[in-house]
């Protein structure tokens, strides 16, 4: 065991500790400080990304760097437009209501007896990511936020950007002013950075200190950490998202879904993998969505129905040759993560759904339809974390879901789904006020009470724990 991977897990164990008595003042006034040494340090961290940057294109040009990683590399954005991103983010967690001390449930148990399920911290939080520096700050804001403590790893290929990312939050902290007299000191290692694969390892054996990870990145590096540690696991190994064409899909619709679902951003967990074409509309809508594909530079792994609707409507014979090749099975369970989408006509809603269910990965799938009741039928036997109508499986993210950021996204079936927020970061504990019962006290008999297990209303005790 790695003694200062040891060091780094205590020292954040006592700094969740402490984190439980940190007030909603404190943490906004961080998170501001955090924003306002952000842009201060702009050029330094923008430049320390370029560095990365350049790095890892020769890795791409030498085969050991994949191009998807290599594009979520960038943190400055087109015109800046992902730093403004970024910095928005900071104030969006800021302005979200803080959840800790909030009450969920409250019961009177007998006279003198109450019982609150209250809001809490998860407490120490490892998150392992790949590329998107950007990653650093979300998480530590929401760690904040939500009064956890997080230890953070990234990937190598972005390590300057990442370290700067670190020592720009570090001291956002270290230097964010006291909020008043009495109050516990903000913990400095409430955010603390590690840099080995050795020390990786050794973490994921502490469930003693730490309480959940969340592995972000390919699927090599997911199922490595679930195989690899007893901790608690939030995320995904797989974004294999689908959309499918209804009967009664629309035109217009269909191609404006289907081309950002494709298109906006490949690279994407939330990207579609898989395009399903009712049969009857492979020669109408279909053939509109692959014009529009293929004008794209989209390459179409195609089974023989849909080869067979793109040859009949004469599509340019050129891009077909260039960009549509016979699909296989693999293709329907694959994530591209690039300018690619496995295509498959099928016979009815119910044989999408069985295909979405066999292949897909229970992240976001789509429907296109005009049909409410489809719709409906769908949503309710996709299993998939986001269902969704006539809308593209980009929206799959915390920003756009009004979370402020994600810590990424998470198709398991327990504590959270979906985008995970900062609500996924919290759990909750019981607390119990009494006036010296004993549980022997209820029961059945001569001198015994009865429970009278009235609910309290929750708007009169909601915020009856929050500092």
């Amino acid at each position: 065991m790695s003694s200062s991977a040891e060091t780094i897990a205590r020292a954040a164990r006592e700094a969740a500790n402490l984190m439980q008595t940190i007030t909603s003042s404190q943490k906004s006034a961080v998170l501001k400080r955090i924003r306002q040494v952000l842009e201060e340090r702009k050029d330094q961290i923008i430049e320390a990304n370029k560095q990365d940057q350049e790095a890892a294109q020769k890795e791409v040009s030498a085969g050991r760097l994949s191009s998807s990683l290599f594009k979520r590399l960038d943190i400055e954005g087109a015109g800046g437009q992902k730093f403004a991103a970024l910095l928005q983010g900071v104030d969006d967690v800021d302005k979200i209501a803080d959840p800790i001390g909030q009450v969920t449930l409250a019961r009177k148990l007998d006279n003198d007896l109450a019982m609150y399920r209250v809001v809490c911290p998860v407490g120490v939080c490892l998150v392992i990511f790949e590329a998107r520096p950007e990653v650093v700050v979300n998480i530590a804001c929401l760690a904040i936020k939500s009064g956890n403590a997080a230890i953070l790893k990234g990937g190598k290929e972005a390590s300057r950007t990442n370290q700067i990312l670190a020592d720009t939050i570090q001291h956002a902290i270290a230097t964010t002013p006291m909020q008043g007299e009495g109050l516990t000191k903000f913990p400095e290692r409430a955010v603390q950075v590690v840099t080995t694969r050795d020390e990786i390892s050794s973490l994921l054996d502490m469930d003693k200190y730490v309480d959940l990870v969340v592995p972000r990145g390919s699927n090599s590096l997911v199922c490595y950490i679930q195989n690899n540690t007893r901790i608690p696991v939030l995320g995904h190994a797989d974004g294999i998202c689908s959309t499918y064409l209804d009967a009664d899909a629309d035109p217009r619709k269909a191609v404006h879904v289907v081309v950002d679902a494709k298109t906006s951003y490949p690279a994407a967990c939330n990207s579609t993998e898989a395009l399903l074409v009712h049969s009857s509309v492979a020669d109408t809508v279909f053939v509109e969505v692959a014009k529009a594909l293929l004008a794209k530079g989209v390459r179409m792994h195609v089974e023989d129905r849909a080869r067979a609707a793109i040859e009949k409507a004469g599509i340019d014979s050129n891009a077909v040759s260039k960009l549509v090749t016979s699909a296989t099975d693999a293709d329907f369970g694959h994530e591209y993560t690039d300018l690619d989408i496995a295509v498959k006509v099928v016979d009815s809603l119910d044989d999408a759904i069985d295909h979405i269910n066999a292949h897909g990965s229970k992240h976001t799938d789509a429907i296109i339809t005009e049909s409410r009741r489809n719709a409906d039928w769908f949503m309710r036997r996709v299993d998939a974390a986001g269902v969704y109508w006539n809308a593209s499986t980009r929206f799959a993210d915390g920003f756009r879901y009004g979370f402020g950021a994600e810590i990424g996204v998470s198709t398991n079936k327990t504590h959270a789904r979906g985008p995970a927020g900062l609500e996924s970061l919290t759990i909750y504990k019981y607390y119990m006020f009494g006036n010296g019962q004993a549980s022997t006290d209820y029961g059945v008999g001569d001198g015994k009470r009865s429970f009278l297990h009235e609910d309290i209303p929750l708007d009169s005790v909601r915020d009856k724990f929050v500092l």
